[in-house]
């Protein structure tokens, strides 16, 4: 069929062809042994295995990426984004002790360019194998004079499962209860407005300014962390209150939604490294770090609350499973979030 009038139009739906074959290969290492879900099909088809789960509860979260790809576009890097978009939103899931199920995802661009859209979706499904979770489906949709040239958005959705006694509850949290931090990869996905604006105020080129033998490009551009596969395995081993994921607002913000009312946080800024690129950003950008605590993770990406009488075990664990894990404080019985 010819399709030339909708391609003047900025509309090319044989590149549209093109994409989905190129992002095909992708889409298959996310798919697990019950999958029953073909490329291309109108919805998105998930088995429901229960197993020993007695009362499934079903937890949604969904996210973006925010303006972290306005780093992509200027670097012409596009294979790491999709695993931003995936952590945003299983992360979130995770603080409820769901395991990802599906994810689904909405790239939206000016012009299907369809090596471009196949190093998103390369990223979209490395994130969902990190999860564990399949990638279901998606949507890629062209919209020419929508978006400015070479520009392009990206968001997800993702479906979980948990039994709902495994639920953490905040509820029983007590004054002295145990803060562990397990660290982040970096600034993760959230914050980079900010990022932006002190790299334009400082006339720092992203592509050629080196900073710890890596450019700030570079740096700036690793994947946000997947949690859960160890936060999950150390669900079966501890009794864990609560947990935050740290994105943004960060501690200030994040920290008191994992707290019952009446309840606080004391941080002690000695007990976890705050990652360089944070003192880079406070140096270049003239922020005081109290102020960027309320807007980074700081080094830290997730908090769990648990007992203190737990706390090795818990720690011994996350480390055996890879992570970089500490005690970062204690809840106390005064509302807010103390650095100290």
């Amino acid at each position: 069929m010819n399709q030339n009038s909708y391609k003047k139009a900025g509309v090319d739906v044989h590149a549209g062809y093109q994409s989905v074959a190129l992002i095909k290969e992708h889409i298959t290492k996310t798919q697990q042994n019950n999958s029953i879900n073909t490329i291309g099909d109108f919805g998105g088809l998930f088995p429901l295995q229960l197993g020993s789960i007695k009362e499934p509860i079903l937890v949604s979260g969904t996210d973006g990426v925010g303006t972290k790809l306005k780093l992509a576009f200027l670097l012409d890097s596009h294979s790491s984004i999709g695993i931003d978009c995936v952590a945003m939103c299983v992360n979130d899931i995770l603080c409820s002790a769901a395991k990802p199920l599906f994810f689904l995802d909405y790239i939206a661009l000016d012009k299907n360019y369809p090596q471009k859209v196949s190093d998103i979706v390369k990223g979209i499904a490395e994130g969902c194998v990190q999860a564990g979770c399949q990638l279901l489906g998606g949507e890629t949709a062209e919209m020419p004079g929508f978006y400015a040239k070479d520009e392009y958005d990206v968001a997800g959705f993702c479906v979980g499962i948990v039994d709902k006694s495994k639920i953490p509850d905040k509820s029983k949290i007590q004054e002295g209860d145990k803060i562990i931090g397990i660290a982040s990869s970096g600034v993760h996905s959230n914050g980079f407005s900010l990022v932006r604006k002190i790299l334009k105020d400082q006339a720092i080129d992203p592509s050629s300014y080196t900073f710890q033998n890596k450019t700030i490009g570079e740096i700036l551009l690793t994947p946000t962390k997947i949690y859960v596969q160890s936060v999950l395995k150390l669900f079966e081993e501890i009794t864990i209150k609560s947990v935050a994921h740290i994105t943004g607002g960060g501690f200030y913000e994040n920290l008191p939604r994992s707290l019952p009312q009446g309840f606080g946080a004391k941080i002690t800024l000695s007990s976890f490294p705050i990652l360089p690129i944070f003192d880079f950003l406070s140096q270049k950008g003239g922020i005081a770090k109290q102020e960027m605590f309320g807007i980074f993770n700081m080094g830290i990406g997730m908090t769990l609350v648990i007992n203190p009488s737990e706390t090795n075990q818990a720690l011994e664990l996350l480390r055996s499973y890879g992570e970089e894990a500490y005690v970062i404080g204690e809840v106390i019985k005064e509302e807010g979030i103390y650095l100290c």
